[in-house]
């Protein structure tokens, strides 16, 4: 059997990246959130205002405000007790009526069944050990008809033995894959190699539990939900023209994302 790595420890690991991530996602270093992944899923995800709505992994909260912003009536949860208190401090400087509750995504016994009327998550599903409890929780909290949308590394690609290759100029010209079916979880090291002080941080250990793209889809829909759309968004132009180092090779070769969407049935068995 492949190593475990639990909930405690996937916690741990978020509390000690909490302070370079809070300051650096909030300075808006996570070029790939802000010029790629956040424009393109807040199209996906729709118009959530007056709504209850949960954020499932919300980490500092740097994403909940953003749907706050635009009218939704948000709670955020998230494994990591440091992550919780910086978003519980913001909203506290600006409030904006948000929620924090310290809590797995994968056990959300804090809420009563049918609390919320759409859930979303954003790049977090992907580092929990419990995708399908995830799912189970996320759909028991869910009214019917309420929806679900989350973001993921996209399975098919972002795979332990990812790669490109470069021709003679450096340029990328291929993208390779290996290791697909690979589950062991393992703590990925990296930094937002864009930010000023790149250099004098330490990387970010960032637990994670590599899944194929069936076992996402079919725990999503053996939890009760109902599949509505997929989304693999290109890397758009405009963020190719501002880092075309960082961005042009994936637009030219593959999506580094997955979005899903999906429904709890109207109907009461």
């Amino acid at each position: 059997m492949p190593p475990e790595i639990r909930e405690s420890e996937v916690a741990a690991q978020w509390d000690r990246n909490a302070d370079v991530w809070a300051d650096q996602v909030r300075n808006r270093w996570d070029i790939f959130r802000e010029h790629w992944n956040n424009p393109a899923f807040l199209e996906f995800a729709g118009d959530l205002s007056g709504k209850a709505v949960l954020d499932a992994g919300c980490g500092e909260g740097h994403n909940t405000r953003i749907f706050a912003r635009r009218g939704a009536r948000m709670t955020g949860v998230d494994l990591s007790a440091k992550m919780i208190e910086f978003a519980r401090d913001e909203e506290l400087r600006e409030p904006l009526g948000i929620r924090y509750e310290r809590a797995s995504f994968s056990d959300l016994a804090t809420f009563r069944a049918e609390s919320f009327d759409a859930a979303i998550s954003t790049m977090a599903l992907m580092d929990g050990p419990d995708f399908p409890g995830a799912m189970r929780e996320i759909a028991r909290v869910l009214r019917p008809g309420g929806t679900l949308a989350y973001s993921i590394l996209h399975p098919c690609f972002a795979t332990k033995g990812m790669g490109w290759i470069k021709d003679d100029s450096g340029r990328a010209i291929k993208f390779t894959v290996a290791d697909y079916f690979n589950s062991e979880p393992f703590v990925e090291r990296w930094k937002f190699g864009h930010a000023p002080n790149a250099s004098q941080v330490e990387d970010f250990g960032v637990p994670r539990f590599d899944r194929t793209l069936a076992h996402y889809i079919n725990s999503t829909v053996s939890a009760g939900l109902r599949l509505e759309e997929i989304c693999e968004p290109r890397a758009p132009e405009s963020a190719c023209a501002l880092y075309p180092e960082a961005f042009a090779k994936f637009r030219d070769h593959i999506p580094l994302f997955l979005y899903v969407r999906a429904s709890k049935s109207r109907d009461r068995e």
